[in-house]
């Protein structure tokens, strides 16, 4: 059987009312990106979210459950679309400081305009069920691998040590990434500002994990 029969019976057609359906799901979560990233969390509300995308307000309602289910949509697509250009913007054959560093400052610049969004991720982030806690976590899955490839790389090539604990070593660049966007909210910090510090911090997380050769 060949790869196109597979994928042709893989992805059925949608017919008109599907593929309606997901036109207007897409519509909302436009809308709703737009909000969330002008207002932040609380201020943006479902009617004007509705407004935005030119509907009833139970057309929204009819896709999503409620505002959280509705973010939390958003937080998965903006996460899925972050991963890509972190991945993307670490470049190829360099140093892993260099490498992380390209990484997130790609992040910065590309999210930074829309930074009411990344304060209502961080601060629903301590008051959300346990649930939606684990689904944001899913969310940023992705996120954490790519930081994690960076540095599993780094231990191939020798420039970790081979017993560097990975997995801890991405916590603490994760955590250093998002706080700084506190900076940039009540600082001004701009995108080469964050990455600046940004830099400054992978260098004290990665001090004691550098191969002694």
């Amino acid at each position: 059987m060949t790869d196109s029969v597979l994928s042709t019976e893989a992805a059925p057609r949608l017919n008109r009312r599907q593929a309606a359906k997901i036109r207007t799901r897409q519509k909302v979560l436009d809308a709703a990106r737009s909000l969330f990233a002008e207002r932040g969390y609380e201020p943006a509300t479902i009617r004007d979210i509705a407004k935005g995308a030119g509907m009833s307000t139970g057309a929204v309602f009819a896709n999503f459950q409620d505002k959280a289910e509705l973010f939390e949509a958003v937080l998965t697509e903006d996460m899925s679309r972050l991963a890509e250009v972190v991945e993307a913007g670490a470049p190829e054959g360099e140093p892993v400081r260099q490498r992380l560093l390209g990484a997130l400052s790609a992040g910065y610049h590309s999210s930074l305009d829309q930074l009411p969004l990344f304060q209502a991720i961080v601060a629903r982030s301590w008051f959300q069920p346990l649930a939606a806690e684990m689904r944001a976590r899913a969310a940023t899955k992705n996120l954490l691998l790519a930081i994690g490839g960076i540095l599993q790389e780094a231990v191939a090539k020798g420039e970790l040590s081979k017993d560097a604990d990975i997995r801890l070593l991405v916590e603490l660049i994760w955590d250093a990434y998002l706080s700084n966007y506190r900076r940039a909210a009540y600082d001004e910090w701009d995108a080469k500002a964050l990455s600046d510090h940004m830099g400054k911090q992978i260098d004290v997380i990665l001090a004691g994990a550098l191969s002694k050769k």
